[in-house]
């Protein structure tokens, strides 16, 4: 292979950030190069910048100079190279060398940009700003989540020494020195791509969100690097051969369009606010086309949700979550991406995508709202579902279905008939009441009473509910509550006039007599022992108004039947009957 073939490898590694294999074949093409090439060393000092190896970087930007002092981005390399060995001046000097050459040259001119903010940064504070940029609390889980640092950051001796520069900033300049990942820490936290040899300004907008690093340099081939217009040419007299396939030129174009774009969303932002969603959503876009930053799409398809174009929002959401995957962004952008797709399929009424989109957000970032949001949907999904299972006409061929194998004695056979009955008409209460019967037959109490509970909500007056609960009561010699929903079902029958008042009084009767009677092996004296210690009569023996209407009963017997008119006298009084403490001729 020719050295022009394994520069073309080169870059097509080093767009595909393959830096290792960038260098490998840079080198291969200077060793296969006839005369020193400058553009290659230029080239793999940006492989070795990008890799961290700054001394490498600084070698080959020295010999790329060496080859071509008249070229201002060996320069700028030369610069690059000596701002991430932390030799300021000396990269301060090398950015100024380039605007010699090319007074034009924007590379040069941010470098030096950079270098005057750090300056600015350290002489403005006791402890040069480092008090400053190490203060977040939670800077530690922030480096881990960031590309740029990830890697470094799985060292335990690093984290200590982040936390103690932490901790006493002003003590630990010399740390930033000796340890080239702490410069490269202290260049992400000042919004600095050290990736770029050509430097790149700080974070301008402390709500902008950064650009990823390198983002379009892996989807461009070199040969669709800018055009001349945007970056200068050199002074014809300096060899220049095919410098436009230079890979760092995509970077650096992309790294100055990230203020234009922010430019372009705050415009969007206050077109948002005004609800002028359709101006909102073009400036966005031309945020987008500006600088790919998936936080752009995120607003725009917020403009387009409350605009209540919610297919615009659920396309635009998709392409970030496309993008913002080959870019790898913070995962929790995407979440907020899925979150809004969550939200535009809530919008249609499409609830089971609406639920599969809030899940996922959550996978990305749990969030208390989405959360709260895919719990709402569920459970509405499952009323959703009930509601469209109703079918009164399906209903009354359950019922009948229910009524045919209670007649047969196939009990289990009935309780799911009456099942199916009672979804497909969750409002009747026959359903409930039917089912109940049933499960009384197959000695299933407890789930009778809850039936039955549930047919006397749906219909108060329902009086056959009200015996099968008591009857179930008395099978599980449950006394006390049986009278009890005897006695509502008696005051609801007398509404109704009266027609099921003999079953209630009988089974009144029954539950009174099984309740008082003696057990077998029994004694009358140990029956009444019993009976006395039962605590409904004992509170009708300590109430005051009793003990006075029985006191006068003793002195004048006749006087028993006046009190009887009074219906929750005659309720407790026949209650000491039954329970033969009142005892009648």
């Amino acid at each position: 292979m020719s050295a022009e073939e394994f520069k073309a490898q080169g870059n097509k590694y080093f767009a595909a950030k393959d830096f290792t294999s960038a260098i490998e074949y840079f080198t291969k093409a200077i060793e296969a190069s006839e005369t020193p090439n400058h553009v290659l060393y230029s080239n793999r000092s940006a492989s070795y910048a990008s890799l961290k190896n700054f001394g490498k970087a600084l070698e080959d930007a020295e010999e790329c100079v060496k080859v071509n002092g008249t070229w201002a981005k060996g320069y700028n390399r030369v610069g690059a190279a000596q701002y991430g060995l932390g030799n300021f001046e000396d990269a301060k000097a090398s950015y100024t060398k380039a605007l010699e050459l090319d007074s034009s040259n924007a590379m040069a001119k941010e470098g030096l940009k950079a270098i005057e903010d750090i300056v600015n940064a350290r002489s403005s504070q006791p402890d040069g700003g480092l008090g400053a940029m190490f203060s977040d609390p939670n800077l530690i889980s922030k480096l881990k989540s960031n590309p740029k640092t990830a890697e470094m950051m799985k060292d335990p001796e690093l984290v200590a020494k982040v936390l103690n520069m932490q901790q006493n900033p002003s003590a630990n300049p010399t740390q930033l020195l000796s340890d080239q990942r702490m410069m490269t820490i202290m260049a992400t936290l000042m919004g600095i791509d050290l990736d770029m040899p050509d430097m790149p300004k700080p974070a301008s907008a402390p709500n902008s969100t950064p650009a990823p690093a390198s983002s379009e340099a892996s989807k461009e081939t070199p040969k669709e690097a800018p055009k001349p217009a945007s970056t200068p040419a050199p002074k014809p007299a300096a060899p220049t051969p095919k410098e436009e396939e230079d890979p760092e030129d995509v970077v650096m174009e992309e790294a100055s369009s990230k203020d234009e774009a922010d430019a372009f969303k705050a415009e969007g932002n206050t077109l948002y606010k005004q609800r002028k969603f359709d101006e909102a959503i073009a400036q966005y876009e031309k945020a987008w086309e500006t600088h790919k930053d998936i936080t752009y799409l995120n607003n725009r398809a917020a403009a387009e949700y409350e605009k209540g174009d919610y297919d615009a929002a659920i396309k635009t959401c998709e392409t970030a979550i496309e993008e913002g995957r080959e870019v790898r962004a913070d995962y929790k952008i995407i979440a907020k991406s899925f979150a809004r797709l969550g939200n535009s399929y809530l919008k249609k009424n499409d609830l089971a995508s609406a639920a599969k989109y809030f899940d996922k957000s959550l996978t990305e970032h749990r969030t208390p709202d989405v959360l709260n949001k895919l719990r709402a949907t569920q459970k509405e999904m499952k009323v959703q579902e009930a509601l469209s299972y109703i079918d009164p006409e399906k209903a009354e061929e359950a019922r009948l279905e229910g009524k045919e194998h209670f007649t047969k004695g196939d009990w289990p056979a009935a309780v799911k008939a009456y099942g199916e009955m009672i979804k497909r008409a969750p409002e009747d209460a026959r359903g409930y009441s039917n089912r109940a019967a049933a499960l009384a037959k197959l000695m299933s109490f407890p789930d009778a009473v809850r039936d039955c509970n549930s047919a006397i909500e749906k219909d108060p007056k329902f009086i056959r509910a009200y015996i099968r609960k008591a009857n179930a009561q008395l099978a599980m010699r449950e006394y006390s509550q049986v009278m009890e929903t005897l006695t509502v079902a008696r005051e609801k029958d007398s509404e109704l006039g009266g027609k099921s008042v003999s079953e209630i009084d009988q089974l009144y009767n029954k539950a009174v007599s099984q309740r008082f009677q003696a057990i077998e092996g029994e004694t009358s004296e140990q029956t009444m022992e019993r009976v006395s210690r039962d605590p409904e009569i004992v509170q009708i023996l300590q109430d005051p108004v009793m003990q006075g209407i029985l006191g006068q009963a003793r002195e004048n017997p006749a006087a028993l039947q006046d009190h009887m008119r009074n219906p929750e006298v005659s309720k407790k009084i026949n209650m000491l009957i039954a329970a033969g403490v009142i005892r009648t001729r």
